[in-house]
């Protein structure tokens, strides 16, 4: 890896580590692709008491929730399936315990009913519980549960368990560093249709870990992975012709493969982007572009994208130049990844806005008979106690769904401008 400056951070191909994310299987945009009108029979089954109807009811709310902005019927449904222990409805509330979906974050409530699902042999939720244990989140950070979990998981051929195998193989998390098991778990999941594993079957090729270092295998199967949307390949190919490895540098290419990945919100292909424009790799120098495309990295948490901003940032005011580096930038490229950026910023503003309203409701429901239970009397002293201060908790309810309300609408915006714009795959 060449660096033009120490400050600076230009990354290499790829992170190998993909975060073990909460599987929802669930769509999150655009929100109503996936989230078909039920079937009157469905309501009637789910009224009737039938699990798997109540499920599919949840499931429909949930998906529609960034129009409607209901939260309480999809956990209302969800809840009534995961108390007669269905596994996908347990699954789904402790993904939306983890990542404050219409209900209060709590690692420790995610793992009590990822616990409940996985303990029935449900494969996601065994494959949740194990992140959970990977990342120390809710639990003791332990790599041999993880394991263990992963393993009974990838028992079912559940391909994000049989990838995350692999890569405990390729780190040493809890077993011995074996880069032969890491690929045979990598190629089966790949087998399964994992992208995730298909990049990272490029990444040891192209490093040469447990088998012969070859360039064109590498970028075989970062194609691969691209074509099945890993944004994580296609940055990696971008990297490939940006800085000639196995092939001829194609600044052009690079380009396009980096903005094909910032539009699916990849910070490592903004901060590269940044780079090339503020070093004229196969363009002109372009301090805006450049400051604008380390900002959008810098937005999403990218460390290296960070470094640049700041350092480029001294410079340009060193240099008297940082007046001129502010100015809009009109490019199609950097304003579908600001939608991207934007859009996954709201909905998660809407989910924890949600939330709160949904928990300050529910705990002014509480105080409003916090006498049940006792005398005649004592009802009377408590409840009118718990009704005045269940007004505060009403009042910060309405005014955080207020707030999911105007977010809302922001988001419709930004989504109809999404639809009508795309960057076109290299």
């Amino acid at each position: 890896m060449a660096a033009i400056r120490i400050c600076f951070e230009n990354p290499g191909p790829g992170q190998v580590r993909f975060p073990a994310l909460a599987l929802l299987f669930l769509c999150l945009v655009p929100t109503l692709l996936c989230a078909q009108e039920p079937a009157p029979d469905t309501l009637a089954a789910a009224t009737a008491g039938d699990a798997k109807a109540q499920f599919a009811l949840g499931d429909y709310y949930y998906g529609v929730r960034f129009q409607t902005l209901d939260y309480a019927d999809a956990l209302i449904w969800y809840r009534k399936a995961a108390a007669q222990r269905y596994a996908p409805a347990q699954n789904q509330l402790g993904s939306m315990y983890q990542y404050n979906t219409g209900l209060p974050q709590s690692d420790k409530s995610a793992v009590n009913y990822y616990r409940l699902a996985a303990n029935q042999g449900y494969g996601p939720a065994q494959f949740n519980l194990a992140a959970m244990y990977e990342d120390g989140h809710g639990v003791k950070r332990d790599y041999k549960q993880a394991l263990t979990w992963y393993r009974k998981s990838a028992d079912q051929n559940f391909p994000a368990a049989e990838k995350q195998i692999g890569y405990f193989y390729q780190c040493g998390f809890g077993v011995k560093r074996d880069f032969a098991q890491a690929m045979t778990w990598y190629r089966r999941s790949a087998d399964h249709g994992n992208a995730d594993a298909e990049n990272q079957l490029g990444y040891m090729a192209e490093e040469g870990w447990g088998q012969p270092q070859d360039y064109t295998v590498a970028l075989s199967w970062f194609y691969k992975a691209a074509a099945h949307g890993s944004n994580q390949a296609a940055e990696n190919i971008g990297y490939i012709f940006q800085h000639g490895t196995g092939v001829k540098t194609d600044y052009a290419q690079a380009m396009s493969w980096f903005a094909q990945a910032a539009a699916q919100g990849n910070s490592d292909a903004d901060n590269q982007l940044g780079w090339m424009y503020q070093f004229g790799e196969g363009v002109q120098v372009d301090n805006a572009r450049a400051l604008t495309w380390y900002g959008l990295a810098a937005h999403l948490g990218n460390g290296k994208g960070q470094n640049n901003l700041q350092s480029f940032t001294d410079d340009l005011e060193d240099d008297g130049d940082w007046q001129n580096a502010t100015l809009h930038v009109s490019d199609a490229a950097i304003a579908q990844a600001q939608r991207w950026a934007d859009i996954r910023d709201l909905q998660r503003r809407i989910d924890q806005a949600e939330a709160h309203a949904l928990y300050q409701d529910d705990y002014a429901g509480q105080l409003q008979h916090i006498g049940h239970g006792k005398s005649d009397a004592m009802i009377k002293v408590f409840n009118t106690i718990g009704s005045v201060a269940a007004v505060q908790h009403q009042t910060e309810a309405a005014q955080s769904h207020a707030e999911a309300v105007r977010l809302h609408d922001q988001l419709a915006q930004i989504e109809s401008q999404n639809q009508s714009a795309a960057i076109p795959a290299p």
